[in-house]
């Protein structure tokens, strides 16, 4: 008799864990976070949001540094109906300025984009450049800009050639 009830005792366990562990598994899942709906730069640059309508995407520069030029490589986002100029300034250095119309995006670098060169980068690749990112429309936002050499073979391109 006692070996029935342990045997009926083991198939009830059994019947219930897989309900348990199901359970456990989708409350689990329910704490997560959902990452994919949090903005971020999938890349070697980064994100900088001036406004809800009006942001800089996968920034960052190269250069050869240490007091040589920079190009700006990434994106200015304009989602307003207003016309917006961006400013990049690095710290005590002159802005660089890119016209943004309201709708658009201004790809920086490449061939049909806008060519942003900044004259004088103080970082060594693989450092930072701190910068101040600022808004026709009066925003501003500190970041630190990655500063690429052309040692990789997609970024050699980029590079301000002399002269």
């Amino acid at each position: 008799m006692t070996r029935t009830s342990t045997s009926r005792a083991a198939r009830t366990s059994r019947f219930w864990a897989v309900p348990v562990v199901v359970a456990s598994v989708a409350a689990v899942a329910a704490c997560s976070p959902v990452l994919t709906t949090k903005e971020y730069s999938p890349s070697d640059g980064v994100r900088v949001d001036l406004t809800a309508d009006v942001r800089g995407l996968n920034l960052m520069l190269v250069s050869e540094g240490d007091g040589a030029a920079g190009t700006l490589i990434g994106a200015f986002a304009n989602d307003s109906t207003q016309d917006v100029t961006v400013g990049v300034a690095p710290l005590g250095g002159a802005a660089l300025e890119v016209p943004v119309a309201g709708g658009e995006t201004v790809y920086l670098g490449t061939e049909e984009g806008f060519e942003a060169v900044l004259g004088t980068v103080d970082a060594t690749p693989g450092g930072v450049l701190p910068v101040t990112v600022t808004s026709s429309t009066g925003e501003t936002a500190d970041v630190e800009l990655p500063v690429l050499d052309g040692t990789l073979p997609e970024y050699e391109d980029f590079l301000p050639t002399a002269g």
